[in-house]
C-alpha cells in the first residue's frame, strides 16, 4: 500500500510540474524588483516632474508590481534604447506607450493595453490652414525618432511625391517634449502626436496649440517582453486584476484618456 502511494504521488508531481514552472516568477535582472525601460518624454503617459516619474504608465507598472509582489526599477531611456537594453537583459520589460507594428512584433512579444490614434498637432490660430494629413505636402513636420509618426510623415512624404507634389520635411527629435517645443517655435509647421499627446499638449497650453484635422491610424499599444519569455504570462494576469480592481479605469480618468484609447472597454 505504502509503495502504491508513493508512486501514485510521484505521478502527481509528474503531471503537475508544467502547472508548478508556469506558478514560478520569471527571472528578474534584480532579485525581488520589476525593472522596466521607459522613454518618459511622452505626458501623460511617462514623462517627469521634478526630477520624479510619473504618468499614466508609470502608476499602471506601480499597480502591476504591486500584484507581483515587486518593487517597480525604472531604467528611463531615449525610446529608440528600449528593444536593445531589452533584448540585451539590461530591463526585464518595456513598459512605454510602444506601438505594436509587425516590425517590433517580429523581435519581442507583447502585451496589448491601449489604443489609440495620431493627431497633426499645429500653432493655434492654424496659420497654415491644415486640414489633415494631405495637406502636408511641403511643411516641415516634427516627430519623434524612431517613433511610429516619424514612418507615419515619411509615408505621407512619398505619397506626396508620387503625386507629383513637394515632399514633406521631416525634423526628428529626441523626444516629443523636443517636438513640441520646435512646433512652438516655429520651426516646424505641424507635428504629429498620439491622441492623448496631443490633448494634454492643448489642455496645457491652449493659447499656443490645436488639433488640426481628424484622428487618423488607430493602432494598440503594448508592453514589451522577450520572445518566449515567462513574463508575459505574468504580466498579462497582472494587467487583468489591475482592470479587474478598477485601478485602469481610474488611471484613464485621472490622466484625462478619452474612452476610445481603452483596449478593455466597459
Amino acid at each position: 500500500m505504502k509503495s502504491r502511494n508513493i508512486a501514485w504521488l510521484a505521478s502527481l508531481l509528474v503531471a503537475a510540474a508544467p502547472f508548478l514552472a508556469s506558478a514560478e516568477m520569471p527571472a528578474s535582472v534584480e532579485p525581488g524588483k520589476l525593472t522596466f525601460g521607459t522613454a518618459a518624454t511622452l505626458p501623460p503617459f511617462e514623462y517627469s516632474v521634478q526630477g520624479k516619474l510619473t504618468g499614466f504608465n508609470i502608476e499602471l507598472v506601480d499597480a502591476i508590481a504591486q500584484h507581483l509582489k515587486l518593487q517597480p526599477e525604472p531604467l528611463n531611456m531615449e525610446f529608440r534604447g528600449l528593444i536593445p537594453a531589452l533584448q540585451g537583459g539590461r530591463i526585464d520589460v518595456i513598459m512605454n506607450a510602444m506601438a505594436i507594428t509587425p516590425e517590433r512584433a517580429a523581435q519581442i512579444d507583447f502585451i496589448p493595453y491601449l489604443k489609440m490614434g495620431t493627431e497633426i498637432l499645429v500653432r493655434r490660430g492654424n496659420p497654415k490652414k491644415i486640414a489633415g494629413r494631405d495637406d502636408l505636402c511641403d511643411r516641415t513636420v516634427a516627430v519623434t525618432l524612431g517613433g511610429l509618426q516619424e514612418r507615419y510623415a515619411r509615408e505621407d512624404s512619398g505619397k506626396c511625391t508620387s503625386a507629383g507634389k513637394p515632399a514633406l520635411v521631416v525634423l526628428t527629435f529626441p523626444t516629443a517634449l523636443d517636438s513640441g517645443t520646435a512646433l512652438r517655435l516655429g520651426r516646424a509647421d505641424a507635428m504629429y502626436d498620439t491622441t492623448p499627446g496631443a490633448l494634454q499638449k492643448v489642455a496645457d497650453l491652449p493659447d499656443v496649440f490645436e488639433i488640426a484635422g481628424p484622428t487618423s491610424s488607430v493602432i494598440t499599444m503594448g508592453f514589451g517582453v522577450r520572445k518566449g519569455d515567462a513574463w508575459k504570462g505574468r504580466l498579462e494576469a497582472a494587467l487583468k486584476a489591475v482592470v479587474a480592481d478598477g485601478t485602469y479605469a481610474r488611471l484613464m480618468a485621472k490622466y484625462k484618456l478619452p474612452p476610445s484609447t481603452s483596449y478593455f472597454p466597459g
